[in-house]
């Protein structure tokens, strides 16, 4: 079992910054995949930025350049940094976490919301 606790969303301008965090209940290397995603109303969750085999890292095209995952092996966190944020980047954000045994156990954080005004 993975429990993931988010926090750092809210409100902000465009062009602003905001950083979210993400702090798993064990430790993080034991965790296959780690990143986060997001859903926009009316919209399917998409992946925004995460943590893959290895130290591998992916982006969406839509936040490359703008935001950046990281991570703190030490507190068991995951981090996004978002920058130059734009409306469209509008939603709630959850992390994800993928475990990796005999089967495959995915778990989601509660989700955090991020509003970005024009």
């Amino acid at each position: 079992q993975v429990q993931l606790v988010e926090s750092g969303g809210g409100l902000v301008q465009a062009g602003g910054s905001l950083r979210l965090s993400c702090t798993a209940s064990r430790s993080i290397f034991s965790i296959n995949a780690m990143g986060w995603y997001r859903q926009a109303p009316g919209a399917q969750r998409e992946l925004v930025a995460g943590f893959f085999s290895g130290d591998s890292t992916k982006y969406a095209d839509s936040v490359k350049g703008r935001f950046t995952i990281s991570r703190d092996n030490a507190k068991n966190t995951v981090y996004l940094q978002m920058n130059s944020l734009k409306p469209e980047d509008t939603a709630v954000y959850y992390c994800n976490a993928v475990v990796k045994s005999l089967y495959e156990y995915i778990y989601w954080g509660q989700g955090t919301q991020v509003t970005v005004s024009s």
